[in-house]
């Protein structure tokens, strides 16, 4: 067979994604948190761009001009900001192109009949519904505001040092050893090294830090978890001979094994039921107290809320939307005073990339939208009546409902939160695998049945708890095909022990 080179045409398709298709997806599949992030950079980047901060107009925020009613320069047209493009008119707009090419109009229904009309069927008791971006008029401070500073736990020890700690060696040793203290309130280093670093004697140190285990709070300084629980039981004059023995053997009681704590701390279950007790009303992290940091609550995407007339309104929460807008004002300026070549090209593609990222921004706000109302709309009854109504739900039911690619529903659902009279959700938590019912028709969602599960197990008596057979019995008379192995693979995913270990469990009272 000959080598040779030669050149042939051929006709191919394939699909090219542009740096702003690319872009676009990006930015669909970001939290709010990521969102202002590239937005900042952004802003920091392109000249074009400015945050709409409601003072005012591009370069004249002192003026008090109202947007609106602001001169727009000759041939140009103000391109809104994100927060306007998804106001409830704008956002059912058929000449928005979406992120995905399936799709084509924005699902917007005022009325169950507009989605039979529609043929996407309607929820039981589902209503009137109405889609738009806003948020709840809520007034008040936030719930940080209300939090109250914590002492620190350091200020809070050096001024137990300084008080009960008459000698100066001893309160070097006191702040060595300060320094060794774990979140938690352990002291996690070793006595040997502090006596050696400071030059003074290991007695002196272990001395020092007997002392310093009955600051307060209980249990502070302690090396293991038997010695902080028993300073916390010695200050309340309950470390007693049976209970020091349940203390050195703890590992006995994580592993329920009672007849073995029965042997070895030497009382009756009556007696060690009431040990177990005390030691659960105790702490086991006593510096947790200090240095409190508030958790920080999700900020949902989506906001939900009962319609009036029933049925569910579903809004995009406004302060999760960037509100960005070109500077056309500025853009006019330059473009005036542009010479070069150079200089016309560098602001035409400022301000073609600033129309796109506003046009971006909005096209997310309106998928996300669009994806949220009709997940709600299809988990109407788990709104409605509680987690065991929850159907399953896959993406491309999503998808097909809505006229979307699985992919960009999977994008949307990505970190994006709703905020309902159940809580708050990620989106991602509608969707559900579906187990089989005992009919061979009807299906449930495997979250409902979990929660079914748990129910069980949580109204069982001590003298009779269920086994992941006779759960099964139980979830297959009422119409709920599952196997054994999957009741034990929920059960262990929630963290609850098998029957023999609560059967135990039970009897110590936990």
């Amino acid at each position: 067979m000959a080598l040779q080179q030669r050149l042939d045409i051929r006709q191919s398709q394939s699909l090219v994604m542009t740096p702003q298709l690319q872009q676009a997806i990006k930015l669909l599949q970001l939290s709010n948190l990521e969102l202002a992030e590239y937005v900042d950079s952004e802003l920091e980047r392109n000249p074009l761009l400015e945050r709409d901060d409601g003072t005012g107009w591009n370069d004249a925020p002192t003026t008090g001009v109202d947007r609106e009613e602001a001169p727009a320069p000759v041939n140009e047209a103000r391109v809104a900001d994100t927060v306007e493009l998804a106001t409830s008119d704008r956002m059912a707009g058929s000449n928005d192109a979406p992120l995905d090419t399936d799709y084509e109009n924005v699902y917007t229904n005022s009325s169950a009949a507009d989605m039979d009309s529609a043929g996407l069927g309607s929820g039981e008791q589902f209503g009137e519904w109405s889609s738009r971006s806003g948020g709840f008029d809520e007034e008040g401070e936030g719930f940080e505001a209300t939090l109250t500073e914590r002492p620190k736990l350091r200020d809070h020890l050096e001024e137990q040092i300084t008080m009960d700690l008459g000698d100066r060696l001893d309160r070097m040793v006191a702040y060595a050893l300060l320094d060794h203290l774990d979140e938690a309130g352990y002291f996690t280093g070793k006595l040997e090294e502090v006596a050696a670093q400071l030059g003074c004697g290991l007695e002196q140190v272990e001395n020092v830090l007997l002392r310093m285990q009955r600051f307060d709070p209980a249990g502070i300084f302690a090396r293991t978890l038997a010695e902080c629980l028993g300073n916390q039981l010695r200050e309340k004059n309950r470390l007693d001979p049976c209970m020091q023995a349940l203390l050195n053997n703890l590992p006995l009681l994580a592993a329920r094994n009672l007849q073995q704590l029965l042997k070895v701390c030497g009382c009756d279950a009556e007696d060690l039921s009431d040990m177990v007790a005390e030691i659960k009303a105790l702490n086991p992290k006593p510096a947790l107290a200090f240095d409190f940091e508030p958790v920080q609550t999700v900020v949902p995407d989506i906001l939900m809320r009962a319609s009036p007339g029933g049925g569910w309104i579903v809004e995009l929460n406004t302060e999760t939307l960037p509100r960005v807008l070109v500077n056309q004002r500025y853009h006019s300026r330059v473009t005036s005073g542009a010479r070069s070549k150079a200089d016309k090209e560098y602001i035409a593609e400022q301000f073609q990339s600033a129309s796109w990222l506003v046009k971006s921004l909005h096209q997310r706000a309106n998928t996300i939208l669009k994806v949220a109302t009709e997940i709600v709309r299809q988990q109407d009854a788990f709104f409605l009546h509680g987690l065991q109504f929850m159907k399953p739900l896959i993406l491309r039911d999503i998808a097909e409902a809505i006229g979307m690619h699985e992919s960009t529903v999977s994008r949307v659902t990505t970190n994006k939160f709703l905020s309902s009279p159940r809580g708050v959700f990620e989106l991602k938590y509608f969707f559900t695998s579906a187990i089989q019912g005992a009919d061979g028709q009807a299906a449930h969602s495997a979250e409902a049945v979990r929660y079914r599960i748990k129910a069980l197990i949580d109204a069982e008596k001590a003298d009779d708890t269920l086994s992941d057979d006779k759960i099964v019995e139980i979830l297959r008379a009422d119409g709920i095909d599952i196997a054994r192995r999957t009741v034990a693979k929920y059960r262990e995913g929630m963290k609850i022990p098998s029957s023999v270990q609560r059967r135990r469990e039970k009897a110590l009272g936990l």
